[in-house]
């Protein structure tokens, strides 16, 4: 599938790939309200890597529903809308109103925002996160991914708190928060101080920790961060994952998502493998 925030609303995409050979279609976070988004400069590319601080920018959910939702109608790819709220009363006015949607097979719960209350991401608390949880679940009856920042040293915990409030699936990880500075300015190559990193430089340190989380759970869960080739997909599947996302590797070339795939089919003839299920999470460690 493509990662959030990658491929926009699908209208950006649907001119250069087909659409319906993907496993899913992850849309770009949707928040209660229209966002502006971050000041620039907002992207900074990084050795392997790519910094943003876009700052969630969309036209808010109205307007979603009004001129994003309907492109999908004319295709058959599941449709995963990401939502983003400050409060659990934004993320449940969002869930409910995309709950009466039938185009839309599952949500993505982006935990990676702050909450306004209490001054931190929802992500990095274990008690917030399975409380945010807890009540979509009993608002919400689709399908629902938690993905988790890795901003975080209780990552497990906080994934263990979603799982045992009802998440249907798992995702991770978001973004690695970093910086870069202009050495002749002394100042941030960003607007803002801090973005968030992705792309081939955080593979190793995502791989490791759906590695982790994969063993602390039973939840599924899906695996991205620096995937870029179909050998690099099979990684995380050997890790735990049960599927795969691939997000900034579509910047260099659309069609990467679709590349994967093709090279995780060739390696897996190669190999004599006939089923993901063979090979899911057989890593011998030590």
């Amino acid at each position: 599938m493509v990662a959030s925030g990658t491929y926009g609303w699908g209208e950006e995409a649907e001119s250069l790939i087909d659409l319906d050979s993907l496993g899913a279609f992850v849309t770009k976070t949707v928040t209660l309200n229209p966002r502006q988004g971050n000041p620039s400069p907002r992207i900074w590319e990084t050795p392997s890597g790519l910094l943003n601080s876009i700052g969630l920018q969309n036209n808010g959910l109205n307007e979603f529903l009004k001129n994003s939702l309907p492109l999908f109608k004319k295709y058959r790819v599941p449709l995963v809308v990401s939502i983003a709220g400050e409060t659990i009363d934004e993320f449940l006015d969002l869930a409910m109103t995309l709950e009466s949607q039938s185009r839309v097979d599952a949500l993505e719960i982006n935990v990676s925002c702050p909450n306004v209350k209490e001054g931190m991401l929802f992500g990095t608390s274990p008690k917030l996160t399975g409380e945010l949880v807890r009540k979509l679940r009993k608002a919400c009856s689709k399908t629902m991914i938690v993905k988790l920042t890795p901003n975080t040293g209780e990552i497990k915990e906080v994934a263990r708190a979603a799982e045992e409030e009802g998440a249907d699936c798992l995702a991770l990880v978001n973004t690695f928060l970093g910086m870069a500075i202009d050495p002749r300015t002394r100042r941030s190559r960003l607007a803002t101080t801090f973005g968030g990193l992705s792309g081939p430089a955080i593979k190793p340190l995502a791989l490791r920790l759906v590695y982790e989380v994969s063993k602390a759970v039973k939840t599924p869960v899906i695996g991205m961060g620096g995937i870029i080739s179909g050998e690099d997909a099979l990684e995380f599947i050997i890790a735990g994952a049960y599927a795969i996302a691939v997000g900034s590797a579509s910047f260099r070339r659309p069609d990467a998502p679709i590349k994967v795939l093709e090279e995780l089919e060739s390696i897996l003839d190669e190999l004599g493998i006939e089923s993901l299920e063979e090979i899911r999470g057989t890593f011998k460690d030590g």
